[in-house]
């Protein structure tokens, strides 16, 4: 039975209950619950918190967080738990939930944490990652009844379970009589399959982000939190890492069993405990050196989790040096802003959503502790019509782009009106950006990459069908100039793979690239790509065709080849495009 939830109180008719919202008493005795669990170590115990925490920060749209001080509860029990699968969950969160004042209640129960294990909050991070039962790097055996299930994870994304029978056959489905008798233990399996699964991209995100923490470690400590590690060594050995004794910096990469040189010799220093260990990264090598790692990479098809050897690299630019202060190399552009937003949190940049209201925003920030600065991506509110230009609750539904600069880190922040005006000092003094020449050149190209990956995605020139609903001139003209114009960055590189790549494709007799664009020769036409945005045009017309894939199509074009490395959803999409239309021939839609 359902006691009275509105106590003395009628539920008011302007505000409908919905299935996804919580009421104030069912959070009061899910706070509780939670505060309760903190009591218990307990690996069900700790899941069911991390789940529970992950539904109560997910939005609602128009009202927000679901349930933020259920959410908090939840995070403060698993602090108190403190155990090896808490501190997991914990980790999980960190990375998986976004908002703010998550991130607020995480950063200080973590460090409430490391100050009674006696360790510091990055420490802990590298420590709480737990194994799942994984009797080596990727790789989970465990008997059940008379068959045994092996686990190996495959990417950053994604695990395979295989059952066999006590003569080592496999099967191909769980066999119905286990089901029966061991349903606790395959039940137990199913779980952890699936937390490996979500903490995978998780810390493939958080090992993407160590370049800009100045991260160094001893190669024994290295070994246990990375390399031998059950579920990072899962990804830490697809990455390059430079190995430095007696000032003399060796890469390598594991193989077969050993960390070797791009000439394949096992590397004698890991056995040297004064070796220390650094995350490899292309700015700090000859272009040679990085060609050279690429192709080291591909021979042995080798996918990294992340862009690492074909990681592109952003130096100072003559503009930027008449500039001085500021880079102009990311103005100018129209983003969407919920997926903007997005972005921001997943690369840790801080970010408010722009209302169409009287209000001041600071900029996009991403500040840089191990290095003292701040560094900021100025946007603005785009459009004054309520009605088309924001969303129900008020969101600006685009943003445009203005300069990149860089801070001390506690200088006076600056701020912009909602709808535009330029940023300037709410109070106080306004902080002399700092020149640009002055930043690291590590430091620099992160941030631009970080950058350019949210005009790269965000941008709605990009965006196959988003002509469609009637726009001005000017924006019609800044998405045909993105969506089939020069190359940025990542374009380039996306260039180079597919160099690589194509006359591997069965397509590869159908296929060239020619500037800008992959070429493909169809039975109807022939179809320039944007290695871009992946718009298409018709030749010789040039006329504009939208196609947009479904998420099957990209993970079905994506496991045809071998590709380098992991998350450009974009080269997946132009892969998935061209294999389509050199077949145009059988594409039945009118």
């Amino acid at each position: 039975q359902v006691p009275n939830i509105w106590l003395d109180e009628d539920p008011p008719a302007y505000d409908p209950i919905e299935d996804s919202l919580i009421i104030a008493p069912h959070m009061d005795l899910l706070c509780g619950l939670a505060w309760i669990c903190g009591q218990v170590t307990d690996k069900g115990v700790t899941r069911a918190l991390g789940l529970m925490a992950v539904s109560a920060f997910r939005k609602v749209p128009g009202k927000g967080p679901r349930a933020i001080r259920v959410g908090n509860a939840c995070i403060h029990a698993l602090g108190q738990i403190g155990s090896a699968d808490a501190m997991g969950q914990l980790a999980l969160l960190r990375i998986k939930v976004k908002f703010g004042g998550a991130q607020a209640a995480l950063s200080k129960a973590l460090t409430q944490l490391a100050e009674k294990l006696g360790v510091t909050p990055e420490d802990l991070e590298e420590m709480s990652v737990p194994g799942y039962g994984m009797t080596e790097p990727g790789r989970l055996v465990q008997a059940i009844g008379d068959f045994t299930a092996e686990l190996e994870v495959i990417n950053s994304r994604q695990t395979a379970l295989v059952w066999k029978r006590a003569d080592g056959k496999p099967q191909k489905s769980l066999p119905a009589a286990l089901k029966a008798s061991h349903a606790e233990d395959i039940k137990e399996l199913m779980a952890a399959k699936k937390d490996i699964e979500k903490m995978l991209p998780a810390q493939a995100e958080r090992l993407d982000k160590l370049y800009l923490q100045r991260k160094q470690w001893p190669v024994d400590l290295w070994r246990e939190r990375y390399l031998d590690h059950p579920l990072i060594g899962a990804l830490a050995r697809r990455l390059i890492w430079n190995f430095t004794l007696n000032e003399k910096t060796v890469p390598a990469v594991f193989i077969q069993g050993h960390m070797v040189d791009r000439s394949g010799q096992p590397l004698e220093m890991l056995e040297h405990p004064d070796t220390q260990v650094t995350l490899w990264h292309p700015l700090q090598q000859t272009p040679d050196a990085v060609l050279g790692w690429r192709g080291f990479l591909e021979e042995w098809e080798i996918v990294q989790p992340f862009k690492q050897a074909h990681r592109e690299v952003y130096v100072l630019t003559p503009a930027e040096e008449q500039t001085r202060v500021y880079s102009n190399r990311f103005a100018a552009h129209l983003l969407r802003q919920h997926q903007f937003n997005a972005l921001c949190a997943a690369r840790g940049w801080k970010n408010k959503l722009r209302l169409m209201v009287d209000d001041e925003y600071p900029p996009a920030t991403r500040h840089l502790p191990a290095f003292g600065l701040r560094a900021e991506y100025w946007i603005e509110g785009a459009g004054d019509d309520y009605g088309n230009d924001a969303t129900e609750s008020g969101a600006y539904l685009y943003v445009t782009t203005d300069q990149v600069r860089f801070y001390q880190a506690g200088t006076n922040v600056l701020t912009a009106h909602a709808g535009g005006g330029g940023y300037g000092p709410r109070w106080g003094p306004a902080a002399d950006p700092l020149p640009l020449r002055e930043i690291d050149p590590l430091v620099l190209s992160e941030v631009m990459r970080d950058v350019d990956l949210f005009v790269g995605v965000a941008s709605v020139g990009n965006d196959p069908n988003w002509l469609d609903g009637g726009r001005n001139e000017q924006q019609r003209g800044y998405w045909r100039d993105y969506g089939f114009g020069e190359l940025n960055a990542s374009a380039q590189t996306r260039r180079q793979v597919l160099e690589r790549l194509v006359p591997k494709l069965k397509i590869a007799g159908q296929c060239s690239l020619e500037d800008r664009f992959l070429i493909v020769r169809g039975q109807r036409h022939s179809y320039k790509i944007h290695l871009g945005s992946g718009n298409i045009l018709i030749s010789p017309q040039d006329k504009y065709l939208c196609i947009v894939p479904a998420q099957a199509q990209l993970d079905q074009a994506g496991s045809k080849v071998f590709l380098p490395f992991e998350g450009d959803r974009t080269l997946s999409v132009i892969l998935s495009k061209a294999m389509l239309l050199a077949a145009d021939d059988k594409i039945t839609d009118k």
